[in-house]
């Protein structure tokens, strides 16, 4: 018979991700990988979440003690890289004040968000020196605020089926993919049409996304964890409001995820609730993915939510993220929060957004420092192959879904793109590493930004056919334009 290997949770897979995730945080863990390589444990799975043996009995409870050994070592950073929200404000000087409609705002002028002094000579590739537009002020009438939210939903899943199908793919072969298809510089979907059979035999398509995520066979938004997740934090502020706790975002997944719908620091956690295990535990507990990309995949609906208040749409992300992750991996998901927060007031300025984000995130972490070389290469660079380029030989220790090389990348594409959307996907998902994940938020910040669906190219978005598939509640087969108008229910009013 043959043995059930299930990704993301085995303790023999989990140890090889637990050892370099050791390294990059800050401690020390040589001593606990010799003790694991002279048992002869295996390292971790290159890219799926699942060796393809069986451990034995002892190795197993072997990897078990080590997990627990290595969740107790010190870690050098802690200092930079709290992971308490209150520790985390004490790090950034630049923390953003509450807008003056906000209920807790009691400075008279507090509105927008302070200069970051380490911003200013970001560069504007393609802005030609003009200023963009005046902003509508954080709280549009709702018929404009819908057609903006109605944009961001179309901009992500469009976002997110463009990086589909090459989902765990090298960047090479994205890029041969692609060429061999008269379509790189990457413009449109990929496709297989033209692609020689004995390149795709070498580099096929992600399996399970292939068949829906190709230009020849789109038939509207299939399900994917990248828009599951925004639908989640839709009942979530629905059933608990704006003041929900992590508490409640782990029984809402317990009444709503089908744990088979969850993936790596997610399912780990999503077992840990299984085992009694409460939150924040979940996140740490035998969890060696807590500082990957699954928190910010879930923090669009906490910017959209709070237009003009990057705050309260960092704090919301932090509260949600850190049901499954710590450090980096929850400053990811505020950084997004507060610079969607920010688009949402109806400005056409990436690099503002950008920068409000930044003023969430600890200046002296690793995703700080992540971002601001993001930005460095942008400005070096006009040819954005090259700045990807760098940052794959940058980040080339970590995993193809860790949050802070992703990061780098989502911030680089948008800022190379100068706000544009179609450039700013395409050059989100030809980055490689997570590509539907990046796709997806680069797309939904970028759609935000312009402010209404009917400015989002219609080849992104007629193949939607305003239809997306899902596993989550009732929400099967929902349209993009009520996905709005739930939305704008959970986003408050003057």
């Amino acid at each position: 018979m043959t043995p059930l290997r299930l990704t993301w949770v085995q303790p023999e897979d989990l140890i090889g991700h637990e050892l370099h995730q050791a390294r990059q945080d800050g401690r020390e863990p040589s001593a606990v990988a010799a003790r694991w390589r002279a048992a002869g444990g295996p390292p971790a799975p290159r890219r799926a979440g699942a060796s393809p043996d069986r451990a034995s009995r002892y190795l197993r409870q072997l990897a078990e003690d080590l997990l627990d050994e290595l969740a107790d070592l010190p870690s050098a950073l802690s200092e930079h890289e709290p992971t308490d929200l209150d520790r985390i404000k004490a790090l950034c000087p630049n923390w953003p004040a509450p807008p003056a409609h906000s209920a807790g705002d009691r400075a008279a002028g507090a509105k927008g968000v302070p200069p970051v002094e380490r911003s200013r000579d970001w560069g504007r590739v393609g802005a030609g020196g003009t200023s963009p537009p005046p902003s509508s002020g954080p709280h549009p009438t709702p018929a404009t605020y819908t057609q903006r939210l109605e944009a961001a939903w179309l901009g992500r899943a469009a976002g997110c089926l463009l990086g589909k199908p090459v989902e765990k793919l090298p960047l090479d072969a994205i890029r041969r993919l692609a060429a061999a298809a008269g379509n790189w510089p990457l413009t449109t979907w990929f496709t297989a049409r033209g692609v020689p059979p004995e390149l795709l035999a070498a580099h096929p398509w992600n399996r399970r996304s292939a068949p829906t995520s190709l230009a020849e066979n789109i038939d509207g938004m299939p399900e994917d964890d990248d828009l599951n997740y925004p639908l989640l934090n839709l009942l979530l502020l629905a059933r608990h409001g704006r003041d929900f706790t992590t508490a409640d975002v782990a029984t809402l997944w317990l009444d709503e995820l089908p744990a088979g719908r969850t993936f790596t620091a997610e399912r780990v956690a999503y077992r840990n609730l299984l085992c009694g295990i409460d939150p924040p535990r979940t996140a740490r507990h035998r969890n060696p993915f807590r500082e990957w990309i699954g928190a910010l995949i879930r923090a669009d609906v906490h910017g959209w939510t709070n237009p003009g208040d990057p705050a309260a749409a960092a704090e919301q992300a932090h509260r949600d993220a850190t049901l499954t992750h710590t450090a980096n991996g929850v400053y990811a998901a505020m950084f997004v929060a507060a610079a969607i927060a920010e688009a949402a007031t109806g400005t056409r300025d990436v690099h503002k957004c950008l920068r409000t984000g930044l003023t969430v995130v600890p200046p002296h972490s690793r995703l700080a420092r992540a971002i601001d070389h993001a930005l460095r290469l942008t400005t070096e660079f006009r040819d954005f192959d090259r700045v990807v380029d760098e940052l794959h030989a940058t980040y080339a220790d970590h995993h193809w879904v860790h949050a802070i090389p992703n990061t780098a990348l989502l911030t680089a594409a948008l800022t190379h793109a100068d706000g544009d959307y179609t450039a700013s996907i395409c050059r989100a998902v030809s980055g490689g590493w997570d590509t539907d994940s990046n796709g997806a938020t680069a797309g939904s910040i970028a759609g935000l930004l312009t402010g209404s669906p009917d400015a989002l190219p219609d080849r992104w978005t007629a193949p939607l056919k305003n239809r997306l598939a899902t596993s989550i509640a009732d929400f099967n087969g929902i349209g993009f334009d009520t996905l709005a108008h739930l939305t704008l229910r959970e986003t408050p009013h003057p």
